[in-house]
């Protein structure tokens, strides 16, 4: 029996990248999926529902803006109406937002960064908490990065925004741990997504130059510990900022 068979959740961002390895991989262990994102990302949204359905998965699009408490609350809505209950989710969206130092950053992309990042995950949880207390609990994941472990230069916005995410998913998960609601962080590093693609090759190889090993990872390795944390493998770990960094945050 696959690790989520027979539940059924959400994950935001899943147009590409992270959360599209994600939705893919919570669908190849048996669970069902509402593949979020924005408007202008629908067609690779449709993509990744595609993919699912081709090796026997059962996913459907919502499009969606996390920005919007309105948006998160009906993702919810929505992946109860099409599944009939909502087990897990994962607040992956986010934007990035760097080449700065703070002295420097426009307060207008700040904001933004903060809107996305940081409100996007907060209201994510809030609505989807409130569906779990009626359903009798659940799983939540957030993505944060290594940049919310630590300092790094020219990236402050992003930097705020993440370590903000650490201090939602810990807070979450003392609040709700009697209630059977389980809350956790992703932290990763330089992962392979169409960021680090486009990124200047000096920057990238910059950004991976903390981690021990010294290759991009994969956004399938980073999914394979968000469907690890949704599962009941994981049924006594809650309240953990999980690198997955190649060892960046391990030492120097």
């Amino acid at each position: 029996m696959s690790a989520l068979e027979g539940r059924a959740g959400l994950v935001t961002g899943a147009a590409g990248g992270i959360g599209r390895a994600s939705a893919v991989r919570m669908a190849a262990e048996g669970a069902a999926v509402l593949v979020a994102d924005l408007e202008s990302e629908k067609a690779r949204g449709e993509e990744t529902v595609a993919m699912i359905r081709a090796a026997g998965g059962t996913a459907e699009f919502a499009a969606c803006d996390v920005t919007l408490s309105e948006d998160a609350e009906r993702l919810v809505a929505l992946t109860v109406e099409h599944f009939g209950r909502l087990d897990f989710a994962h607040n992956n969206a986010g934007i990035g937002g760097g080449g700065k130092r703070i002295g420097d950053i426009d307060d207008e992309l700040f904001d933004r960064v903060i809107a996305v990042n940081l409100r996007g995950v907060f209201l994510g949880m809030k609505y989807q908490i409130q569906q779990m207390l009626r359903g009798g609990g659940g799983a939540i994941v957030n993505t944060s990065s290594n940049a919310g472990l630590r300092g790094v230069k020219l990236i402050g916005a992003y930097a705020a925004a993440k370590h903000g995410v650490v201090g939602l998913t810990k807070t979450a998960a003392m609040e709700y741990a009697e209630d059977g609601i389980r809350v956790n962080a992703v932290c990763p590093a330089a992962i392979n997504t169409r960021w680090i693609q486009r990124a200047d090759p000096e920057r990238a190889r910059e950004i991976a130059r903390p981690q021990a090993m010294k290759r991009f990872g994969e956004p399938e390795e980073v999914a394979a510990a968000v469907a690890w944390l949704c599962s009941d493998d994981a049924s006594f770990v809650t309240g953990v900022a999980m690198p997955v960094d190649a060892g960046s945050v391990a030492g120097w």
